[in-house]
């Protein structure tokens, strides 16, 4: 019989959706992306999840003709791309084998990333260093960024701020229009709305100062417990589907 605990984790990375539910993966995602983008920029000096400002960092040097930095942006905006392409791929894999694990698959799997980077990523050492942080860490960043388009009940992106910070002053200037002129259409701000978007702007920030004091105290390995939370995550339902092809080969 299923606890209580292990219910919601089959809920929370599980193939139903609910608007709760995908509230609860959103925040854990953009939580994650906080601390990733902090982490990475304090490592290498590179916003992992800003693809807007590292292709406009790659036009300034391409001008500076500076290869290096070029070459880093490069990496970073290419292992972001492949990241969805990935994500998408593993997805849909599961989706069409009517598999209950095509969310959690994808947690797995950003979880035995985050986790093997966290215990190798300060052993690796030479001038290539830096290349391979930025690579894995923006490969996560667009794998993330492309399951949460997956989650019917949050229209947005877990990796960055700039539309739902626009879509919150949307919002406000709703809430602060005076109505005064009669009419069957007055302006009214979405308040749930807003504060869903409130709260995950507010969880990037937490999860931007979480991962920075977290990089400057013990380097990349506190992504540790971040990693095995997403793996417990998405723990039940790839065992449940793993369990179920078992016994399916067992009949035949």
């Amino acid at each position: 019989m299923a606890t209580p605990v292990a219910g919601y984790l089959s809920l929370v990375s599980g193939p139903r959706r609910t608007p709760r539910y995908d509230h609860h993966l959103a925040c854990l995602l953009i939580l994650v992306a906080g601390m990733l983008n902090s982490a990475g920029f304090v490592a290498v000096a590179v916003y992992t999840s800003h693809m807007t400002g590292l292709t406009a960092t790659m036009a300034d040097h391409l001008v500076d003709r500076d290869v290096a930095l070029l070459s880093l942006g490069a990496v970073g905006l290419s292992a972001f791309v492949l990241g969805g392409i990935w994500c998408a791929l593993l997805f849909n894999w599961g989706r069409r084998r009517g598999l209950g694990c095509r969310f959690a698959n994808v947690l797995a799997f950003e979880g035995v990333l985050i986790l093997a980077f966290g215990l190798t990523a300060e052993a690796v050492q030479g001038e290539h260093r830096d290349l391979v942080r930025v690579a894995v860490l923006c490969f996560t960043m667009g794998m993330q960024n492309a399951l949460i388009t997956k989650v019917s009940d949050v229209p947005v992106r877990t990796t960055h701020v700039t539309g739902m910070v626009t879509d919150i002053a949307i919002e406000l200037g709703k809430m602060l229009y005076p109505n005064r002129t009669p009419g069957p259409d007055p302006v009214r701000a979405d308040l749930r709305r807003l504060r869903v978007l409130s709260g995950l702007v507010g969880l990037f920030f937490l999860g931007g100062v979480a991962g920075t004091l977290g990089y400057l105290a013990v380097g990349f390995s506190f992504l540790v417990p971040v990693a095995l939370l997403l793996l417990v995550l998405a723990y039940r339902p790839v065992a449940r589907d793993l369990a179920r092809r078992r016994r399916t080969r067992v009949f035949l």
